[in-house]
């Protein structure tokens, strides 16, 4: 995800990333509709379709989010230190600047200045520490907060918060953009749906995972310009985009190709189309079973066609990738071949592993995204050419969560966030990561990966992430046949759209409507 190699501005030892909060979002939207030129307007209520499931409801801004429609709605009462940008990469958010010491692991960031919770009470630093502890706790907490132990994250002053990682990490600042939301020290569990956030909107109410968020004009931020949020939950993409043709809602969020295809005729909607937004990879589990032999897993990515993928998942509103993750960071390795593919090599491969075709085996898919189930049909229908046999099977959201992730032999996964190469090497496959969805792990991959982060020059640190890329497209656990472009439709009066990929699609504090 993230800073442009990262265009840290340099400062004496340190590397210093002191940006101004009002770029905050201020060149991240976009209009997509013929009155772009239209003069911003304040008031209204922007009704937003967002996907989950009623069982995997969340209200705990550490917990982990299967829900879209959690994630938007704590993305806007909480803010976290920094957050998605396009140059650079990371944008400032609670969290002003930030500094590190000259062997990178050190880091100290500065709480923004006015910063407030939505009970009138001061940010503290504090109040991080025992947020991003708090974070650091959760079973996902390793991965999220990738080096550092919750003892060595401590306050120095009323402003300033101090991160020490275990190792060096010149990319840290990245890390911190997604889920270090900020609550009040001293919150309980039991307190957890209440807490006052500092984020642009404040809860109303929440009723089984619709809500209504109004304004907090009170916000550090800048001047935010509709009066509320209405977030509505639906279960798939085909009925959250009934709902906005039928003009139940304003904005579909993440509707998926389909609706894009279905909406392509109408005037009235607007089609908002995000390259690099979602990873829908196939994840091979290497660590034991019938995926851990390596030239079983190269015969599977070479028995995909990833055209047909992309043109039948996607309906064409996507590309081809290249097993690699984070295909968003300008640091992608371009340059690596594209695995093309080859049935007879696929063939031979299975044979020199001695790969049991005899057998059916269980691809574990789920519907909490659209195409996703789609992808895995396809997949089992395509490698089936090179002798393999897969059931494709259905789980429902939160068992897959529970039983299959980070466990399966053979599942989809889905990322939402894809311009980085260092958060998927950190965060999931690093042997040590907690979210090591393959259970892969590869000691020379391990050894690129703490050399780049150790090397303080931009420009070297790139050409070393180069090899993280290549062992990663060599010998992973993932088959990741291409990116879908985000897709979402809007009614024609919305304005001020996110246009970043990704989770950036949630900052919509800087939406409007031309009405």
């Amino acid at each position: 995800m993230d800073l442009n190699r990262r265009q840290l501005l340099w400062a004496g030892g340190g590397i210093s990333a002191a940006l101004m909060l009002a770029a905050c979002g201020g060149d991240d939207s976009s209009d997509a509709s013929s009155d772009s030129n239209a003069t911003p307007k304040r008031g209204g209520t922007l009704r937003v379709g967002a996907l989950g499931r009623a069982n995997a409801i969340t209200r705990d801004p550490h917990g982990t989010q299967a829900n879209e429609s959690d994630y938007l709605i704590l993305s806007l009462v909480y803010d976290t230190l920094t957050i998605p940008g396009a140059k650079p990469n990371t944008m400032p958010r609670l969290a002003s600047r930030w500094t590190s010491s000259k062997d990178l692991k050190t880091w100290r960031f500065t709480v923004a200045k006015g910063a407030k919770f939505h009970d009138g009470s001061p940010v503290t630093a504090e109040d991080v520490v025992f947020s991003l502890r708090r974070l650091r706790g959760t079973p996902s907490g390793a991965s999220r907060l990738p080096g550092i132990k919750a003892e060595n994250i401590k306050a120095d002053g009323n402003d300033t918060v101090v991160l020490v990682s275990d190792y060096a990490n010149a990319e840290l600042p990245l890390l911190t953009r997604l889920t270090t939301f900020v609550i009040k020290k001293g919150t309980k569990d039991k307190e957890i749906a209440k807490a006052p956030g500092t984020g642009p909107f404040t809860l109303e109410w929440f009723r089984d995972g619709n809500a209504r968020l109004v304004r907090n004009d009170d916000w550090y931020g800048g001047r935010v310009l509709l009066d509320a949020i209405e977030v509505k939950i639906f279960e798939s993409p085909q009925a959250m985009a009934n709902a906005l043709l039928a003009g139940q809602i304003d904005l579909a969020s993440n509707v998926g190709a389909v609706a894009a295809r279905t909406a392509e005729k109408r005037k009235d909607i607007q089609i908002v189309r995000r390259p690099n937004d979602m990873a829908m990879p196939i994840v091979m589990r290497t660590a034991d079973g019938p995926f851990a032999d390596e030239k079983v897993r190269e015969a599977l990515r070479l028995a995909v066609d990833r055209e047909a993928m992309v043109e039948q998942v996607l309906s064409g509103y996507g590309t081809v990738a290249n097993d690699i993750l984070g295909t968003g960071d300008p640091a992608y390795a371009k340059d690596i071949a594209q695995r093309g593919r080859d049935l007879a090599k696929a063939r031979s491969l299975l044979k020199e592993a001695d790969f049991d075709l005899s057998k059916t085996y269980e691809l574990v898919t789920t519907e909490d995204i659209a195409g996703l189930a789609e992808a895995a049909t396809l997949f089992a229908t395509q490698v089936r050419e090179v002798g393999v046999k897969l059931k494709v099977v259905k789980q429902e959201s939160g068992a897959f969560w529970e039983k299959t992730w980070l466990k399966g032999d053979l599942y989809t996964t889905y990322w939402g966030t894809n311009d980085s190469v260092v958060f998927f090497a950190s965060k999931t496959m690093v042997s040590d990561s907690a979210q090591n969805e393959a259970g892969w792990k590869d000691k020379e991959f391990d050894a690129a990966y703490r050399k780049a982060m150790a090397t303080k020059d931009p420009a070297k640190r790139a050409g070393l992430l180069h090899d993280v890329q290549r062992l990663q497209h060599d010998a992973s656990g993932y088959v990741l046949w291409g990116m879908a472009d985000g897709i979402d439709l809007a009614t024609a009066p919305v304005r001020g759209l996110p246009k970043l990929p990704g989770y950036g699609r949630v900052q919509l504090e800087r939406a409007w409507l031309n009405r």
